[in-house]
């Protein structure tokens, strides 16, 4: 996290903070995630099954599941979970329809004679990884492969862990993945990013998990497109007095129990509120299954901030830029309207993270640690690449050579500037292309 500017902390104050992160952490995750993408790209399938024996524990005589085992495990699904996933992938694929409609080509005349555009293309092969972790969230595959059916890529490659329930097969396979592999891991974003004899080395890859996992994303991007490196969840909830201590608490256990450095805070102008909802929190934590884990992230991560006044809240909402930004006020529209950090967005008491997270149709993976800055969620879009082009006629070569040729002499970038001349002056094409550009530049256009 960045520091909280001078400005703002003066403005507010911390009822509950969050430990500090251990600066050197990172630096042997580097480097053990280093050599298992290293493994990886110079040894192939050999190194993958290396890895997942080791990790995993588990020896594989291939990585594919075959399409017959894929089926099984749609077959295989409990009725209810089936019917549930439907109901989910239809509606991510419902609204990543609507928004892939709002993105539409583009052909202008800028000046005459200067056609310009854009056309919306997919990519063409993208990897899904699906992460096993504490849960088996049902929901994953969803949001990383149902987006990329929707935006028309022709090959979308899921890896999943092999030690994840089989339902998660059957899932992949509703949920759009043209090939599914049981790899897990760091060794699943190398695989997808340099290929092995099994794998298929992909364009972009989506979707979150571990660190490890997180860390091999950045080590390979640049060899391959990735979404974003998405870190543990964030849920901040602005409120004011008129919100409820006991759903505040109970919306920040939900997201504390993904992950033991999950980050849940809330900031509210009300330091009853705050003291209440830090008094709930412990409350729930008495009767709540999964305390261990989301008792462990309200102690590391959890954080309760009382602002001065709604300027100093909004100011530290566009700090957090959290992945989650619940607002739980009076009029959550209106302050929305002056926050532009942030994830995703959840407005009112009734519009809890928890629905984003499983079905209600928009993407739950989202930018993490400040991230939201500078970037939005994993979207139809991310799965689509704009790319222009141009078609200049006479006129607007007469419009546009005049000035791209005196650039480009006074950048001393000889070859542009003929390049452009010939453009305008076709007749003189062979004094250009032989050093005597002085001779032609200066004259009438013809």
């Amino acid at each position: 996290m960045r520091d909280l500017p001078f400005e703002l902390a003066a403005r507010v104050r911390y009822l509950k903070s969050a430990e500090q992160a251990d600066p050197g952490a990172g630096v042997q995750l580097a480097d053990t995630v280093g050599e298992i993408v290293a493994g990886v790209r110079e040894r192939g399938d050999a190194g993958l099954a290396e890895y997942t024996e080791r990790f995993d524990k588990v020896e594989l005589d291939r990585f594919e599941v075959a399409r017959d085992a894929r089926r099984r495990a749609v077959d295989e699904l409990d009725p209810q979970t089936r019917r549930d996933t439907e109901f989910a992938i239809e509606q991510v694929r419902r609204f990543a329809a609507a928004q892939r409609e709002t993105m539409q080509p583009l052909e202008i005349e800028t000046l005459p004679g200067v056609h310009l555009g854009h056309r919306i293309v997919p990519i063409a092969r993208v990897g899904c990884y699906v992460p096993g972790g504490r849960y088996p969230l049902l929901s994953a595959p969803i949001m990383s492969l149902a987006p990329g059916v929707v935006a028309g890529c022709e090959e979308i490659v899921a890896c999943l862990p092999p030690t994840a329930p089989e339902a998660m097969v059957g899932i992949c396979h509703l949920a759009g993945a043209t090939r599914i592999f049981r790899i897990g891991g760091a060794q699943a974003i190398a695989a997808m990013a340099y290929g092995t004899e099994s794998v298929p080395a992909v364009d972009k890859i989506m979707g979150p998990g571990n660190a490890f996992v997180n860390e091999a994303k950045r080590q390979v991007f640049g060899v391959v497109g990735i979404d974003a490196l998405a870190g543990p969840s964030e849920i901040f909830t602005a409120a004011d007095e008129s919100a409820d201590a006991r759903v505040l608490a109970a919306d920040m256990l939900a997201q504390a129990e993904h992950d033991p450095m999950a980050r849940p805070s809330l900031a509210t102008t009300s330091e009853r509120l705050a003291q209440q909802a830090i008094d709930e929190v412990e409350r729930q934590l008495a009767s709540l299954s999964s305390a261990e884990v989301a008792g462990a992230a309200w102690r590391n991560k959890g954080e309760v901030v009382v602002c001065e006044d709604d300027d100093a809240l909004v100011a530290f909402a566009d700090y957090m830029a959290t992945e989650h930004l619940q607002i739980q006020t009076r009029d959550p529209d209106a302050l929305l309207a002056r926050i532009s950090n942030y994830g995703s967005a959840f407005l009112g008491e009734r519009s809890s993270v928890v629905f984003s997270d499983k079905c209600c149709g928009t993407n739950h993976t989202l930018p993490t640690g400040q991230a939201a800055r500078y970037t939005g969620g994993l979207w139809v879009g991310a799965y689509l690449k704009t790319v222009t082009h141009q078609r200049i006629e006479s006129d607007g070569v007469a419009a546009v050579a005049p000035s791209t040729i005196r650039q480009s002499r006074t950048e001393r970038m000889e070859g542009h500037a003929r390049a452009a001349a010939l453009r305008l002056y076709p007749n003189e094409i062979d004094a250009i292309t032989s050093g005597r550009l002085e001779d032609v530049v200066d004259r009438p256009y013809n």
